[in-house]
């Protein structure tokens, strides 16, 4: 038995690491790579068999994780910003749809019970594609990107329901006379014996739980784990939590998909959210392409090739509705031209879950079983064919955007006193003083064209994004004296700061803000030192003012000193005001510091104004005039700053 398993495991590892690369270096994408290593091993090969059904339930569950992965980025404040995508594209498509799919079956002599079912069926798309090759695009926060994860969204939710109409729709008579109760028993949950009442409240209870759980207790659970230090105790825990929330949903009926896309939802704003999407990402992965490999070696040639006429019409006519149908409501909602074509092209498969919505029909005496193979090899095609259509997109609509190259993290194999998150314009000021000065340094940065240019340079610099935890692990956190988050991105930022400061509490963090909210939230989240981008150059160009204005160099360099002493005390003041997330916690208390410092700073530089210098400053006067007069006689044809009465730095 042991010898059966480790020879499974081997062919579908070898089909994945051989076919995938292929395809990735051909353009295809690594879904199409993995569907194509199953139709090697499967159909073609013969290598795989029967076991493959099992292994597919096994494998689904990379879906699950996947979607408790997309919740982890999704915060409740942007899930109710999405509602009008989520209610109204996901609504109307899944309606629209179903509408149409059943009328023309109605019309092709089918029953209006089966048509539907087909229907509702077909409708769903595959979030495991479409969400994996949006992400590998780096798709996921275009417009198009978007809308499609809210259609696919309101498709995950629309399986509950659907589960739950299919049964009133068995027609055990026409279909099969087996008994309905011996089929039902496979999907029997802990609810069944229960009266209907009560199966309800016990589905929101299980909600409830969830929701409760993520919110109240997995903070100090996983707090806990984190103190000891064991890496591979936190990637246990972040298994058990989502294994936990699947099985939860699944005895009470519901979707394990989504109780774990509302546990991710749930604990989307936990300070652990990197850790548990660093954990959990490579298992998805595995399981995913695990996934992809079964369908591939699912397809049923014989059938296939008996009834090849109607299935191959079957595909192209659910693909051409379903893409004339989201690209219509698209369009109907204002989504963007390109954005439209994305949704229509990206969602107009049949998804994973169709695989289980025809299991359960056919189990259930809904659909003929004849059919529901049918279903399945059309389900299978059509998502064989989705790489093709986004490498239709990318070829005939997309534009090509700057910088869209897709790169693996470079292997980080130096160390330095002082990592530097982000090689910007500010980052690299910074960079080259420090190294100037003879520091060691560890550069990240997610712009592959920056980091190529550098080291076209000399100056090394390592590709990757420097928000994920794994990334500042390797480039030495625990020994680094110094970090500096230098990268424009706020949420980023704010993100690695938190990181850095849970694990070393000790650590000299220096972050870059955009702006004073952004200070706000670099304050609540640990930093040592935080650099307004443009205050220090804001500053510079009041001084300048105040001279131009008739006021001594020397006043004006005191006033602006007094400012910036004053602002940044301000800053610690009012910071306890504002959330972690940036939002305004305490409007009238930050009213009133603001008024108390606007109050103090007028009082202050009035104070100022009326006073000679203290003894401890050290007054000083600019060259006379004469001097920058003489330097314009010995060089009459320079017209830079030199040739000004003052020049533009004292």
């Amino acid at each position: 038995m042991l010898t059966g398993l480790l020879f499974q495991a081997f062919v579908y590892l070898i089909a994945s690491v051989i076919t995938v690369p292929i395809a990735k270096r051909l353009g295809l994408g690594s879904v199409l790579g993995y569907l194509i290593a199953g139709v090697m091993i499967g159909p073609i090969l013969g290598i795989v068999g029967s076991e493959t059904e099992a292994l597919q339930q096994f494998a689904e569950f990379g879906i699950v994780m996947m979607l408790f992965l997309v919740g982890l980025e999704l915060e409740p404040k942007l899930l109710w910003d999405m509602r009008r995508r989520l209610l109204g594209l996901g609504g109307l498509q899944l309606g629209a749809c179903v509408a149409a799919v059943t009328g023309v079956g109605v019309l092709l002599g089918l029953s209006w019970q089966i048509a539907l079912i087909i229907g509702l069926i077909v409708t769903q798309s595959s979030s495991a594609i479409v969400l994996q090759t949006l992400t590998e695009k780096g798709l996921m926060k275009t417009d198009g990107g978007e809308a499609s994860f809210a259609t696919l969204l309101f498709q995950d939710i629309a399986v509950i329901p659907t589960l739950a109409i299919i049964p009133l729709l068995a027609m055990p008579d026409i279909i099969g006379d087996a008994n309905i109760g011996a089929a039902g028993q496979a999907h029997e949950t802990l609810l069944a014996a229960l009266p209907g009442w009560a199966r309800v409240l016990a589905t929101f209870a299980a909600v409830g739980v969830v929701v409760c759980g993520g919110h109240f207790l997995m903070r100090p659970l996983l707090r806990f784990i984190g103190e000891s230090k064991l890496r591979e105790i936190f990637t246990a825990a972040a298994l058990l939590l989502v294994i936990a929330t699947a099985l939860l949903m699944e005895l009470v009926g519901l979707s394990p998909a989504f109780g774990t896309f509302l546990a991710g939802v749930v604990l989307a704003n936990n300070e652990y959210r990197h850790e548990l999407e660093s954990d959990i990402a490579p298992f998805k992965g595995l399981l995913l392409g695990l996934f992809f490999i079964t369908v591939g070696a699912g397809i049923d040639v014989t059938v296939l090739l008996s009834e090849y006429g109607v299935i191959l019409a079957m595909v192209v006519g659910i693909i051409a509705l379903k893409f004339t149908v989201l690209f219509g409501m698209s369009k109907l909602l204002k989504v963007s031209h390109s954005a439209s074509w994305l949704v229509g092209l990206g969602l107009c498969q049949v998804g994973e879950f169709g695989f289980v919505l025809i299991n359960f029909s056919t189990q259930n005496h809904a659909l003929p079983s004849e059919l529901g193979q049918m279903l399945s090899l059309v389900v299978a095609l059509s998502m064989m064919l989705t790489p093709f259509l986004f490498i239709a997109y990318d070829k005939f609509i997309m534009k090509p955007e700057h910088d869209s190259d897709v790169r693996d993290a470079d292997n980080i194999d130096d160390i330095g006193n002082v990592i530097i998150a982000g090689h910007g314009r500010f980052g690299q000021v910074v960079n080259r003083l420090l190294l100037a000065m003879g520091y060691k340094t560890v550069v990240l940065d997610h712009q592959s064209s920056v980091v190529d240019d550098m080291r076209r340079f000399g100056i090394r610099t390592f590709f990757g994004d420097a928000s994920r935890p794994d990334l500042l692990i390797a480039a030495g956190l625990s020994d680094a004296k110094i970090l500096i988050v230098a990268i424009d991105d706020v949420e980023r930022s704010v993100e690695i700061v938190k990181f850095a400061r849970r694990e070393r509490p000790d650590l000299h963090i220096i972050a870059r803000a955009r702006n004073r909210v952004h200070v706000y939230t670099l304050y609540q989240a640990g930093a040592s030192d935080i650099v307004r981008e443009t205050f220090d150059s804001a500053m510079r160009a009041g001084r300048y003012a105040l001279t131009a204005l008739g006021e001594h160099p020397f006043q004006a360099e005191r006033v602006s000193s007094l400012y910036t002493k004053f602002d940044r005390k301000a800053l610690a003041q009012m910071a306890p005001f504002y959330s972690d997330d940036g939002t305004l916690a305490n409007e009238a208390g930050f009213k009133n510091a603001l008024e108390e410092y606007k109050v103090n700073l007028t009082d202050a530089i009035a104070l100022l104004q009326g006073e000679k210098h203290a003894r401890g400053e050290k007054g000083w006067t600019p060259p006379p005039r004469s001097f920058y007069e003489r330097q314009t006689m010995n060089n009459p044809q320079d017209d830079s700053e030199n040739s000004k009465p003052y020049p533009a730095e004292f």
